[in-house]
């Protein structure tokens, strides 16, 4: 069985013990609160300015002369402001998740399933709170720049997984060895296992498509990083030579 495959299974395992319970509603509801209140402020404002926009890209302008954007035309900006509601509510409950939240998530597991794994916290809130800014900055550029691929419409299922795989493992994988991990030991994890980690966002990426049980992937996700950061943690450091 593979590592991603144990993490996937410890973390459902995980995520059905009553200290996981109350994670998996709070970050959810506070991210549906802001963005549903920032909704109802600016809603109208909001769509108003996108219309505009759109109005003047000659890019968009052709694209919604295409069908079926073109039924849609007159109403795109209302849509697409819908559309990006349920993205955006999920990326803030990542990050708080990932700020917040994953020291007690860390410390249920490493206590329940690595009780032997030293801590050697190199780790920090700030840090942890820088590397959230970073990912958020790194996705806003990365959706950016792939912007005109979105008119491609077999390229809208993939795009979206793609950047949430990477928002996933970019987040989690330090707050998971933050609180175990030497900053040795983590550039090397990451090193050696970053095709796996980034798998591991895509496939939650996926969970989180899942109607109404996507709200609860970003708890999930982060269990399944603990799981798998520590799990490659705890080899690292059985590895006969392993200097620093």
């Amino acid at each position: 069985m593979s590592e991603i495959t144990k993490a996937l299974l410890r973390a459902f395992a995980s995520l059905l013990h009553p200290r996981m319970l109350l994670l998996m509603l709070w970050p959810v509801i506070v991210a549906l609160v802001l963005w549903l209140g920032l909704a109802f402020a600016f809603w109208s404002q909001a769509a108003a300015w996108l219309q505009f926009e759109f109005e003047q890209s000659a890019a968009i302008g052709w694209a919604i002369t295409i069908w079926p954007l073109a039924l849609i035309a007159t109403h795109l900006a209302w849509i697409l402001l819908a559309l990006l509601l349920v993205p955006l509510v999920l990326i803030t409950a990542v990050l708080i998740i990932g700020v917040f939240a994953m020291p007690a998530m860390v410390k249920h597991v490493a206590e329940q399933a690595y009780p032997q794994l030293a801590r050697r916290q190199d780790g920090s809130f700030a840090g942890s709170l820088w590397n959230s800014v970073m990912a958020l900055v790194w996705l806003a550029l990365l959706a950016l720049l792939s912007l005109p691929l979105w008119f491609f419409p077999p390229l809208w299922p993939v795009l979206p997984i793609l950047l949430f795989g990477y928002l996933n493992q970019r987040v989690f994988r330090y707050d998971a060895l933050a609180e175990h991990a030497t900053d040795w030991e983590m550039e090397t994890i990451i090193r050696r296992h970053r095709r796996e980690l980034f798998l591991l966002g895509v496939v939650l990426a996926l969970v989180g498509l899942i109607p109404v049980l996507g709200f609860f992937a970003p708890v999930y996700g982060g269990l399944v990083f603990i799981h798998y950061c520590l799990a490659r943690l705890a080899q690292l450091r059985d590895e006969p030579v392993a200097t620093q």
